[in-house]
């Protein structure tokens, strides 16, 4: 990995962006975007654009691109302070309860970060109807070390987010865990993709996206998709690993940490769009792995393909494992591939290229 390229993955990864809180990781995007792009922008959903504009405006017929990364990830609310100075939560975007419990976790407040722990009584404590049933949200509570309500209210207003302790960790084989790989890898890859195009001959206007709001329902890529009305999109997320214990195969495929990117097809998918993403794996000798999907993808492709009177639609997809945890896990090289891939892409399209399947 490109060694800038680098230091930006992990000042994203060591960011918050909860769902309807991503400015400061925007600024970071902002920031590595700004040399490679045209024009950088902001939409007032809090998307950030930046523009590649083709080297060829001959007639004002290139088509216009767009590649697509969320920027937002899981997150908690504080909701209520008791009497104690303990924090009552509710959940930003899709959390499996158990998993949270003992973590180390971060109040972001306007006064700074605050340390805490998540938890609920302690097993020995439990009655034996609460040790044979899920927690849920009520039966849990964030413990920031106070000693009463009135030092909690110094600190912490309701409505502040709070985030799983952040930060990038290396694994053996090239693989890297963090929370929030899920989407952070997406924006990395299409800003890596824009970096890679610096100074390279387009025939496209190229559009690249850090959305928000995906994980509470598309929405930031609903309005910028809306707002750049592309003729072309593609999405790039996170998918299921399947090389763990337990993966059921015969429901979502064989999907490998480190053996490429993913490239969906399905209904979601426009066919010529997923014809070119394999043309270009394949005369780029691009590992990639393939994947169907037979409805809406709940990525921002099924925003984006719905936008307007119809985009021609793609998904790239990062092989994740643990997805919407504390401990998610990726391969760096196929963040490496996803984006050498949609690099390639674009440099093959133009405006004489058919979408119509």
């Amino acid at each position: 990995m490109h060694d800038a390229s680098f230091e930006f993955f992990k000042a994203l990864l060591s960011t918050p962006s909860p769902s309807g809180f991503e400015s400061p990781v925007q600024d970071i995007v902002r920031q590595f975007a700004n040399p490679f792009a045209d024009e950088i922008r902001s939409d007032r959903h809090g998307n950030l654009i930046a523009i590649r504009r083709t080297t060829n405006r001959v007639d004002g017929s290139a088509p216009r691109v767009m590649l697509a990364g969320h920027c937002d990830q899981l997150g908690l609310m504080v909701m209520h302070i008791d009497d104690q100075g303990f924090l009552m939560v509710q959940p930003i975007g899709g959390w499996d309860i158990p998993i949270l419990l003992g973590q180390l976790l971060t109040v972001w407040t306007q006064k700074g970060p605050i340390p805490g722990v998540c938890s609920r009584k302690a097993p020995h404590l439990l009655s034996p109807d609460e040790k044979n049933k899920l927690p849920q949200f009520h039966d849990l509570w964030v413990d920031i070390g106070v000693k009463d309500k009135k030092e909690a209210d110094s600190l912490v207003q309701i409505g502040d987010a709070i985030m799983a302790q952040l930060g990038f960790r290396p694994m053996r084989n090239g693989f890297a865990s963090a929370p929030g790989m899920d989407d952070k890898v997406g924006v990395w890859t299409v800003f890596e993709t824009l970096r890679l195009l610096h100074n390279q001959p387009l025939n496209v206007d190229l559009f690249v996206v850090s959305t928000v709001q995906e994980e509470i329902g598309l929405r930031g890529a609903a309005t910028s998709a809306y707002g750049i009305n592309p003729t072309v999109g593609i999405a790039v997320d996170v998918c299921h690993a399947t090389d763990t214990p337990g993966a059921e195969k015969k429901q979502v495929g064989e999907i490998k940490l480190g053996a490429g990117p993913v490239i969906f097809r399905g209904a979601n998918i426009n066919p010529r769009v997923f014809e070119n993403l394999v043309l270009s794996a394949t005369e780029n000798n691009i590992p990639n792995q393939l994947r169907g999907v037979p409805k809406a993808t709940g990525t921002d492709a099924n925003a984006i393909q719905l936008a307007r009177e119809g985009v021609a639609t793609g998904l790239v997809s990062i092989p994740n494992r643990y997805m919407h945890s504390p401990v998610e896990m990726v391969a760096l090289q196929d963040l490496v591939d996803s984006s050498r891939l949609l690099s390639a892409f674009c440099q093959r399209i133009g405006p004489e290229t058919n979408w119509i399947p």
